[in-house]
């Protein structure tokens, strides 16, 4: 039996009409459903889906539910790096590493352990780790933004905290991007030991997220010089600390730590960041990365080992000492030709004017500039028509009055953040001398805690150590004389001596300026301070032959 075309066109016609009816059906089930159960969307970042298997003959039952969030990822990226492998360091939960980590919490409640013998173990292997950690890496490193990159510490632990407290509140591994500090950890603040042990102890920790520059503060001839920095200096804090003896080769063993710094990084393969400044250049066959590349690994500067080149001393130099030009400077000293001229410190430092900033970046292909080595009130300067920022981290110790800030820049891709610290900001562990929360405390609690420089303005009789606990192995450190000597009649590339009292480190401490009401500037090292560091840096390095003969008394070199 044949069916018409007009037959089959008006039974379809019939299907499509019941398939509508049984979609508005549907949809105004689904409707009435929902007026009476209101769901809250979910946030497919948050959503964690689970495949709940309910026994044999039954269909696989999904369930979603909410998962907490973390800081910086979202739950899957948070199971995926769950599933990695640790490949950043074996020292997350080191003893060593945790006590100095709780110490920066809190200082105050680690005072013993601030003045012990155990500290002083720390410090020591804490700088054998970190400088094997440093010598894998080069004179350059390079880094992506999110990076936070940080000016002057200066031993402000004050400040230092600060920055902990609101940049890194849950720890730097589970904070978004990398840390970079641009050198001059030490002198003038009075936790010098403390920052140190702190940074080294993350670098230890997170060898691939932390990373620290050399600033002119991290050479001997610096952080040694007592008689211009008194209690300030790294050296009279080392020595005040743990006693002569030990004292130096803490010194010296942070040192050796700073002698493996890289002098530079770069972020996004756009911004180079230094201490000081960019080097002049040694041939217009290279260029100024290849330069600082080329820095032997291990480098004194001031003063140098006998394995430097004058040449690449220059270069170091430069890059932890150099400044931006003036406009002064510009008209009158800075060569129009090279762009570089004499610094307004003296000694031997330099300064790099508009042309020299130009042809660098050009060479180079960035387009800023990010150093420190300048104190500056704002946090962050700007200057050479806004492409060298100057970044300065601590708000103390440097002129600059009670309502200097203490700044440090993020950046992230495109975006430059500058973060700084109002000085309305008050810490929880660092007091003034009259602060009520002193008044329970006894003069001796007071007197510790001022030492430390958490009282803002007696060492412990602690038996000597064995030699063992501050020494590494016969084979390391006749491996050190051999390949790592002073050079003992050269002359440093930066003269101190000769540095302008009124720019370079122009420092103003009462303790130490005013004697008897009148102004006295502070003697310096007979002769060459590097030949005086060098004869004591040897004495420090050279193994005794007969511990037992140490009895503690006060070097008077």
């Amino acid at each position: 039996m044949s069916v018409s075309t007009a037959e089959k066109d008006e039974h379809i016609s019939r299907l499509q009409s019941q398939v509508n009816a049984l979609v508005n059906e549907l949809e105004s089930a689904r409707q009435a459903n929902q007026s009476h159960v209101r769901r809250r969307q979910m946030s497919p970042h948050a959503v964690h889906i689970q495949q709940i298997d309910p026994g044999k003959n039954a269909r696989p039952i999904l369930r979603a539910g909410k998962e907490r969030m973390g800081r910086n990822a979202s739950i899957c990226t948070q199971q995926v790096m769950a599933s990695l492998p640790n490949t950043d360091s074996d020292y997350a939960s080191h003893p060593l590493a945790i006590r100095i980590l709780d110490m920066f919490q809190n200082p105050s409640l680690h005072l013993d352990y601030l003045n012990s013998e155990q500290f002083a173990k720390d410090l020591f292997k804490l700088c054998q780790k970190v400088r094997h950690v440093l010598e894998r890496e080069p004179r350059v490193v390079y880094l992506q933004s999110p990076a936070y990159i940080f000016g002057d510490i200066h031993g402000n632990l004050e400040d230092l905290h600060f920055f902990s407290d609101n940049i890194w509140r849950l720890g730097m591994s589970l904070t978004a991007g990398n840390f970079l500090f641009l050198g001059d950890y030490v002198d003038r603040g009075m936790s010098c030991l403390e920052v140190t042990a702190y940074l080294l102890a993350m670098k230890l920790q997170l060898p691939n997220k932390v990373y620290l520059l050399r600033g002119n503060h991290e050479t001997r001839d610096v952080n040694g010089w007592e008689e211009h920095y008194g209690e300030r200096s790294f050296i009279y804090q080392c020595r005040n600390r743990f006693g002569d003896d030990i004292g130096y080769r803490i010194w010296e063993a942070c040192n050796q730590v700073f002698d493996r710094l890289p002098l530079a990084g770069v972020v996004d393969q756009d911004i180079f960041c230094v201490h000081g400044g960019i080097p002049r250049p040694l041939s217009p066959n290279t260029t100024r990365i290849q330069d600082i590349l080329n820095v032997p690994k291990v480098a004194g500067i001031n003063p140098p080992y006998e394995h430097e080149e004058d040449a690449y001393q220059q270069v170091a130099s430069d890059c932890i000492w150099s400044d931006p030009a003036s406009e002064d400077q510009e008209q009158h000293s800075v060569d129009q030709e090279t762009g570089f001229g004499e610094s307004l410190r003296g000694g031997g430092a330099i300064c790099f004017g508009d042309k020299a900033v130009t042809d660098f970046l050009q060479q180079q292909g960035f387009s800023y500039i990010m150093r420190a080595h300048e104190a500056h009130a704002e946090g962050v300067a700007v200057s050479k028509s806004a492409r060298v920022f100057t970044v300065f981290s601590t708000s103390k110790d440097h002129n600059q009055g009670s309502q200097a800030l203490a700044g440090c820049i993020l950046v992230d891709g495109e975006k430059l953040q500058v973060i700084n610290r109002s000085p309305a900001y008050k810490n929880q562990y660092v007091h003034r001398r009259d602060s009520i929360s002193l008044q329970s405390l006894s003069t001796t609690e007071i007197a510790k805690r001022v030492k430390l420089g958490l009282v803002t303005n007696d060492q412990d009789e602690s038996s000597d150590e064995e030699w063992d606990d501050y020494e590494s192995s016969e084979e390391e450190e006749e491996e050190y004389r051999q390949e790592y000597t002073f050079a003992q009649n050269r002359r440093s590339s930066i003269n101190l001596q000769q540095m302008s009292e009124n720019y370079h480190d122009s420092v103003d401490f009462d303790s130490q300026m005013q004697l008897g009401g009148e102004s006295h500037k502070p003697e310096m090292y007979t002769g060459s301070s590097s030949r005086s560091l060098s004869g004591i840096v040897n004495e420090v390095i050279k193994e005794d032959d007969d511990a037992s003969t140490v009895d503690g008394e006060a070097d008077t070199r």
